[in-house]
Parts: structure tokens; C-alpha cells; sequence
């Protein structure tokens, strides 16, 4: 690798921090350590700084201290040329392979403009210094980039290389690529999952920080569901797959993950507008600082003037701006994904730093969505377990969730089997049970068959199942679905982060969602909503002056408010694919607590960019007027250019050290 390697890593970054990345930056993991080879590129990187700093010291403390007489003329220029020609040359080709594709105002054309005029008017120990710290600060910024992209590619090492599959009596290793929908693959310990399915073995212990950013380890049971990317922790276990891997849980991460880096902010979009014709103003306005003053300065000294005009084009060079704010948000976007928050790009962490309305769905979003007996009421002769068993046989015939809660009551003695079971339209289901007539449904249904309902009833919140046997009440059972444990902390910590106005919109009974919403704290609720109600209160929300709306929920009936809302956060856990592919922000842990940690993640970034804004345009101006008026040397132009730089990549890297709670 020579010397040229300083600015192509430089292009490669803006490249790579602008556009997604590709091939190289995607390989599979090979479990090879490779540090050998990169501590060789290493040190072939830094090594024309390296050079340049000592013979620029040398020839400065030779001029100093004058102990060698025949360090003047000829050989004292040869001495800063070698000593420039490292850390310049790259830069000077840089700048002509620019023209040559015409696009003539670039740094690089403006740090070689300014060195090779300080060479032409004797000012050799400046050029140097100039393009040597310009080569230091490319360093950092390559060495701060990598990081970032470091921090977001740590995801992109958790993809399984391989599966072994059960095939012809036997379990072989294959690319998890090839492996179908049905078939059945081993785990061993300390293995990746290599795609989803579920969990054939008695009970399972997996790590899924990479996924969810939750260190704490997830035990399971047969039958439950297992992503790929989790790591096996415990004993051999078998999984049956449930999706290909391009539909797995890890591909789709890897995928937005990949592609949030090419969705730029508008901050990016203008920086980079702005820099287009901010660098060839600078240029004429230099080139006007060296010329218009003869026309008005009556001691006017061409050198002198020149000089200040390199100073001028030194300070001006906008490389702090261009790198340091893709870099502030590709350190956002990298932890978010840390914290298992993926943005879909950094336009949606400016996005949600505007979020001023939180909508939530309630089923999935703050609760568990999954149906559990509450309470039964028996008022038949029979006793509760044989209740309980006519009631079962009928909802065995259903596939709707409160059918599935019921099914999970453990009930005494033998099962009771249903005939004749058909479905009453939004109303229950009607069958026969040892000879007699049962219906089980909602009050209409009751109702319809002439059966009286106790009058108590009437006050129960909870969904309710009620059951009628041989045309008398026999009795009911009340459904409730469970907070999740973070849900009350989830909304204070949106609150506290500055969030007035909470509204939980959901498609259960609105009496449910009022309970819910009550018990939360939530400013407003309704239930009962179809999802074309949900997208209609969304919308009238987004007429209201100064209303920023972010949408949460989880199901295929949320994607049309999640499209529609400023902010489409997503459920991604157990959320359905539908719903997340439309959010523009996932929350892999399915956790309502990380919507607060995703708001302060994206002010951070934002806060962190405008700074780095502030400080580069606020020291530039500074040191601009100190040099148009001779007030400011070569040295102070350094530190305008390459020390704001550096500081701005500095703070640029705070995000990636950041705690979130």
C-alpha cells in the first residue's frame, strides 16, 4: 500500500458513509483472526505522516538553532519538498484526477493551491506543516469512520454462515440459503440460530443481544418460537424452520440495518449542497483577496497579500463539515442498533427529534397480546371442571386468540368432544355437546337465543365469554390481556422526555382501552377502531398546527397508520412483517420503554451535528477575517482547518460512547 492510501481511504469513507455498503463490508465471518495483515496496513498508512513530522521537525529545529551553515538555498528547499512530498503528492493527484472529471473545487484542490503558493513565496516549514497536519486530521477521520462503521457492522457479524440440516438420516452441514421451510437443523452450544423456526427440544437458553441489545438471557420452550442470530447457550437443541433465510429475523435486520446508511437527513442533503458552492466562492474570493488590493492599498506588497490568500483558502476547507456530520449520524444510526433500536436512516432520527404526539395501538404494543383466563363464573349445576369442559369442546372449533386462553385451563377428567359446531356471525358459536345444545359467544348471541343474562354483566370491562347450556345460562368466563412490564415506565419516560400529548388508539372494546389507558396514565383513548378509524384519527392529528405524529403497533392492520403517521415505530419481536416493513423505526425487543431511549438517540444525534455545525463555521469566520486582515499566520489557519475538524470528529464520537439507561 503506498503513500496514496491517506486519500483513498478518504474517498472510500464518504463513499461508504453516503451510500450503502457493499460486497467487502457484507462477507461472511470466517472465525479467522486477521489482525496481522491489518496491523501491517496500519502502519503503511501512518507511515508518510510519520516521516513528514520528522523531517518537518528536523528541518525546523536545523533553521533555529543554525548549526549547519549549508542548510540554506537549494538544499534547504529539497529538504521541505522530500519532507512535503509524502503527505502531498497524494493530495496534488487527488486534486488533478478531480479537474480531470470536472469537478474542479474540491479540498483538495484548494490544500494544494495553498502549499505550493506558501513553497512559492518561501514560506517552505508552513506548506509542510499545512498538508502534513491536513494528512494527521485525514487519519483520524479515517480512524473515527471505521469506527462507526465498526459499531454498525458488529450486526453484520452475527449472520450464521451455516446450518446443519437433517437430511438422509443424518445432520449436515449446508448454507443456511438452502435450507427449506419445514426441515429440521441442530444448534449446537455456543452456535448462532441460523434461521427462524421453532423449538423442537424440550427447552432452550439463548443470548439475543445482537438482536434485541437485551444481554440478559431468553428461556424457552418447545413449541415457541426461535430467531436466527440468537446464540444456543444450553445443550443441543433442534428447531423446525418457519422461513426462508432472506424472510429471517437477522436477513431483515442485515438489510435495513445496510440500507439505513444511504437514506441521508435533509442536514446531510444541505451540507453537502452547500459545500458544492461554497468551495468555489472561496476560491474566487481568494483569488480577489491577492489582486483587488493593488487597487486600493497604496503599500501594496503582491507576497504579502498572497499570503493571506492561502491563508484564506486553508481555513476555508470544508472536509470538517463533510465528514463529521454523516459521521455524527452513521454514530446515531450504530447506537440505536446497539440498543436494539434500527432507524431505517438518518432522516428518521431528525425525524423523531420533531415528534411532539405519541399514538400507540394497545394489544401487542403496551400489552402482551396474549389472552389469559381472568376469572370463571359458573352458575350451571355443573361443577366448574365439567363447565370448563363444555365450554372447551366448542372453542376447540375456533381459532381466535380468546379460544386459544380458554384451551390452556386445565380441567379434570376425560374430554368432551363437540358435533354440529357452526360460527354465528360477530356473535359466537353454536354446537352440541353429549347431546345437548351449547352456545358460547357475547351477549348478543345470548340475547338472539332468548336466554337471559344476569343484569351484573353489564359492568364487567374485561372481554367475556358467555355460555348457555340447553338454552340456561350456565355461566361465564372473563379474557383480559396482560400489561407488559415495562408499559408503565414506558410512559413516563416518553413524558419526561418531553412528550405532552400520549393517545392510545386500538381495535378491542373500547371499555378495555379505556381501562388500559387509565391504568397507563394516557391523555386520551379509543377502542373499537377498525384500521381505517385508526388512519382517520392519525390524520386528523396531523392537521392540527405544529403536530409531529409518531405512530406504535404491531399488526397488519397498524400499516396503514404506520405509513401515514410523521413517525411509524414498529413492534418487531412479534410484531407482523407487514407492520415492519412499513415503520420507518423497530423495536426489536418489543419493549414500549425503548420509544423514550429512540427520542433521546435522536436529539442526541441532531444536538451533536449542530454543534459540530456551530463550531466549524464559527471558528472558520474567526480565523477568515483575522487572515484577510494579516492578523492570522499559516499556524492559526492550521488549527481553523485540521484542529476543528478533529475536535468536531471527536464529538462526533461520543455517540458511540454514549449510556442510555
Amino acid at each position: 500500500m503506498d503513500s496514496s492510501i491517506i486519500m483513498k481511504k478518504k474517498k472510500q469513507n464518504l463513499r461508504e458513509i453516503d451510500t450503502q455498503e457493499h460486497s467487502g463490508e457484507h462477507s461472511h465471518d470466517d472465525g479467522h483472526n486477521h489482525s496481522g495483515p491489518e496491523e501491517v496496513s496500519k502502519v503503511k498508512t501512518y507511515l508518510p505522516a510519520i516521516f513528514s513530522f520528522i523531517m518537518l521537525i528536523a528541518g525546523i529545529a536545523i533553521d533555529y538553532f543554525e548549526v549547519f551553515p549549508f542548510f540554506k538555498g537549494w538544499v534547504r528547499i529539497v529538504w521541505y519538498v522530500v519532507a512535503y512530498i509524502p503527505v502531498g503528492f497524494p493530495v496534488i493527484t487527488e486534486g488533478w484526477n478531480s479537474i480531470k472529471k470536472g469537478d474542479f473545487f474540491t479540498e483538495f484542490l484548494l490544500m494544494s493551491i495553498a502549499t505550493l503558493g506558501a513553497f512559492a513565496i518561501g514560506e517552505y516549514p508552513e506548506g509542510v506543516a499545512v498538508m502534513l497536519f491536513y494528512a494527521v486530521g485525514e487519519l483520524f477521520q479515517n480512524a473515527a469512520v471505521n469506527r462507526a462503521k465498526r459499531n454498525i457492522k458488529a450486526l453484520l457479524d452475527v449472520r450464521p454462515n451455516e446450518a446443519l440440516v437433517y437430511r438422509e438420516n443424518d445432520f449436515v452441514s449446508v448454507d443456511p440459503e438452502t435450507v427449506e421451510i419445514g426441515e429440521k437443523i441442530q444448534v449446537r452450544v455456543g452456535e448462532k440460530v441460523p434461521l427462524d423456526g421453532i423449538l423442537l427440544s424440550e427447552k432452550g437458553s439463548f443470548n439475543t443481544a445482537a438482536l434485541t441489545g437485551e444481554s440478559k438471557p431468553d428461556t424457552i420452550a418447545a413449541g415457541d418460537s426461535v430467531f436466527a442470530g440468537s446464540i444456543n447457550l444450553d445443550g443441543v437443541i433442534e428447531v423446525e424452520t418457519t422461513k426462508e433465510f432472506k424472510d429471517s429475523s437477522i436477513a431483515r435486520i442485515l438489510d435495513m440495518v445496510q440500507n439505513a446508511t444511504a437514506r441521508k437527513s435533509k442536514t446531510e442533503l444541505f451540507i453537502r449542497k452547500f459545500a458544492r458552492i461554497y468551495t468555489p466562492i472561496v476560491v474566487f474570493l481568494a483569488i480577489g483577496l491577492t489582486f483587488i488590493p493593488y487597487f486600493f492599498v497604496d503599500d501594496y506588497v503582491f507576497r504579502d497579500w498572497l499570503y493571506r490568500a492561502l491563508i484564506f483558502l486553508v481555513i476555508s476547507c470544508p472536509c470538517a463539515l463533510v465528514i463529521s456530520i454523516p459521521l455524527g449520524y452513521f454514530g446515531g444510526l450504530g447506537a440505536a442498533s446497539r440498543n436494539g433500536i434500527l432507524f431505517k436512516g438518518a432522516s428518521f432520527l431528525d425525524a423523531m427529534t420533531k415528534v411532539n404526539t405519541v399514538v400507540m395501538d394497545k394489544t401487542g404494543t403496551v400489552t402482551k397480546g396474549v389472552f389469559k383466563i381472568k376469572e370463571v363464573v359458573n352458575t350451571s349445576t355443573f361443577s366448574e371442571s365439567e363447565f370448563m369442559k363444555y365450554l372447551m369442546a366448542i372453542e376447540e372449533q375456533s381459532t381466535h386468540p380468546i379460544a386459544k386462553a380458554i384451551l390452556e385451563y386445565k380441567a379434570e377428567g376425560a374430554d368432551l368432544e363437540a358435533s354440529n359446531v357452526s360460527e354465528v356471525a360477530g356473535k359466537g358459536l353454536k354446537g352440541s355437546v353429549n347431546g345437548k345444545t351449547v352456545l358460547v359467544g357475547n351477549k348478543a348471541l345470548m340475547t338472539t337465543n332468548s336466554i337471559e343474562v344476569p343484569s351484573a354483566t353489564n359492568d364487567i370491562v374485561e372481554s367475556i365469554v358467555m355460555v348457555s347450556i340447553d338454552g340456561k345460562f350456565a355461566g361465564y368466563v372473563t379474557i383480559a390481556d396482560e400489561l407488559k412490564e415495562d408499559a408503565h415506565q414506558a410512559i413516563k419516560q416518553i413524558r419526561e422526555s418531553g412528550i405532552s400529548n400520549i393517545i392510545m388508539l386500538s381495535g378491542d372494546k373500547d371499555s378495555i382501552t379505556q381501562q388500559v389507558a387509565k391504568e397507563l396514565g394516557v391523555d386520551w383513548a379509543k377502542g373499537g377502531l377498525l384500521p381505517e378509524d385508526k388512519l382517520n384519527e392519525v390524520e386528523k392529528l396531523k392537521k392540527q398546527p405544529n403536530t409531529k405524529v409518531a405512530f406504535i403497533g404491531d399488526g397488519i392492520n397498524d400499516a396503514p397508520v404506520l405509513a401515514a403517521s410523521d413517525v411509524g415505530i414498529a413492534m418487531g419481536g412479534l410484531g407482523s412483517d407487514v407492520a415492519i416493513e412499513t415503520a420507518d423505526v423497530i423495536i426489536q425487543t418489543d419493549q414500549p420503554s425503548k420509544i423514550a431511549r429512540a427520542i433521546k438517540i435522536g436529539r442526541s444525534t441532531r444536538k451533536i451535528v449542530w454543534q459540530n455545525i456551530g463550531l466549524a463555521f464559527g471558528v472558520k469566520i474567526v480565523v477568515m477575517i483575522l487572515g484577510a486582515g494579516g492578523l492570522a499566520t499559516m499556524w492559526e489557519a492550521v488549527f481553523a482547518d485540521v484542529g476543528v475538524a478533529l475536535l468536531a470528529i471527536l464529538n462526533a464520537v461520543r455517540l458511540q460512547k454514549m449510556k442510555w439507561g
